[in-house]
């Protein structure tokens, strides 16, 4: 008879009636998370939409930063690094004196490559230019007008005119305040020291967002620069195809894509990392808001929880209920977020986010219309980022259920 009793409150307590039964099943566990979430009103709504808002700001500043790094990073190949650069040894970018003694003859090992205009030799020389009797200091830039290896207009310098023709960047040509067909004084040392002087021609000026083929720089024909400097067959950087090997030259060491971005890397990643702040605010303060939700919800239901427990369901599922409840907040503000902010990524992706100046003459390679990219790791990273991080802190106002006495808890006097 005994056992038969026992048998019974057994069976009683794992067939408990239908709504401690019902939280065990997740599908109503969900729904009364939902509908207690619901019940919230305006303070449920306001933190979904600092929410949307945080999600949808994190998306699309990153996917700013992205479309910039990508659209540099391929600008920058198409106009200045192609495959790789091949440097002179006594070369230094950062040195303006090494420009004078870096010049050196092109490898024979290159000859075919030449021939075939799979490397493009460029020479470096430093040179003033008198623009309406200003006196302006430039770096000249020869190349052989018939290369395809740049997106430069090399064509235009092309001819067999008496004068030379030269071709400038948008920046540069405003700086100097020269237009096509304009005539100016350029002035330039030859390799003996001796300074030469002569008139040049604007025969174009193109437009580009990187500042490393633009600002302060004027492009020749690489025969005529050689011959005004005395030094034939001479040249400071070559340029790579991509389609070609590279090859391991003592005296001329080899640059790659990767070595020659690695500063426009670190800029942009700096860039991250300051918009990072911006995010960490927004975030907080929704965090805040959902956490004292949490708190508040959990001392006015006191009694419902106290029921709940007396009713058979252990204190560790009401903690998840209502850590449950807290993450919904995250769910609803990524469809909500998903509702306003998903227009307004494709319209950017499509049309692009007008720049209202000229950031390229500030040294930033960057175009005067940006096209984010939203990439699929990008907006799952950030909807897995927003959803664990509400989960944790709406499960640590949710501990304070474990310490709950069950009939203190329907009193309303747990906490």
């Amino acid at each position: 008879m005994t056992s038969n009793k026992k048998n019974i409150g057994a069976e009683s307590n794992s067939s408990s009636p239908l709504g401690v039964r019902g939280y065990l099943q997740l599908g109503v566990l969900f729904k009364t998370a939902f509908r207690s979430l619901i019940g919230n009103g305006l303070k449920t709504w306001l933190n979904v939409f600092v929410l949307s808002f945080t999600f949808v700001l994190i998306i699309f500043m990153q996917g700013l930063l992205e479309g910039w790094n990508r659209q540099a990073m391929k600008d920058s190949i198409s106009w200045e690094i192609a495959g790789g650069q091949y440097w002179s040894k006594n070369y230094d970018p950062y040195d303006p004196f090494s420009i004078d003694s870096s010049a050196a003859v092109l490898p024979a090992t290159l000859k075919s490559e030449y021939d075939a205009h799979q490397i493009e030799p460029v020479l470096l020389v430093k040179g003033t230019i008198y623009p309406n009797g200003r006196m302006q200091g430039v770096l000249l830039k020869g190349i052989r007008p018939d290369q395809h290896l740049l997106a430069l207009p090399t064509n235009l310098l092309k001819g067999d005119s008496t004068e030379v023709p030269v071709i400038m960047g948008a920046h540069m040509a405003r700086q100097a305040d020269l237009k096509v067909n304009d005539m100016v004084t350029l002035r330039w040392r030859d390799v003996n020291g001796t300074f030469e002087a002569i008139d040049i021609r604007v025969a174009g000026i193109f437009t580009t967002s990187v500042p490393a083929v633009d600002v302060g720089q004027i492009w020749l024909p690489l025969a005529q620069l050689q011959k005004m400097t005395l030094q034939p067959g001479a040249s400071t950087i070559i340029i790579k195809s991509e389609s070609v090997a590279t090859q391991n030259i003592a005296a001329w060491p080899f640059k790659d894509q990767t070595e020659l971005t690695k500063e426009m890397a670190a800029m942009i990643k700096a860039k991250s990392n300051g918009y990072n702040v911006l995010y960490t605010i927004f975030f907080l303060l929704a965090l805040i808001a959902i956490f004292d939700t949490q708190t508040l919800s959990i001392f006015r239901r006191q009694r419902e929880i106290g029921t709940l427990v007396a009713l058979g369901m252990t204190q560790r599922q009401v903690v998840r209920l209502f850590t449950l409840e807290g993450t919904m907040n995250a769910v609803l503000a990524i469809l909500v977020g998903a509702v306003w902010g998903l227009p307004l990524f494709i319209a950017f992706s499509t049309y692009g986010i007008h720049l209202p100046m000229d950031v390229s003459s500030f040294g930033i390679p960057m175009a005067d219309r940006m096209y984010p990219a939203f990439t699929p790791k990008l907006i799952l990273g950030t909807m897995s980022l927003i959803i664990v991080v509400t989960a944790l802190v709406s499960y640590f106002p949710a501990r304070k259920i474990a310490r709950m006495n069950p009939t203190e808890a329907i009193r309303g006097k747990a906490l």
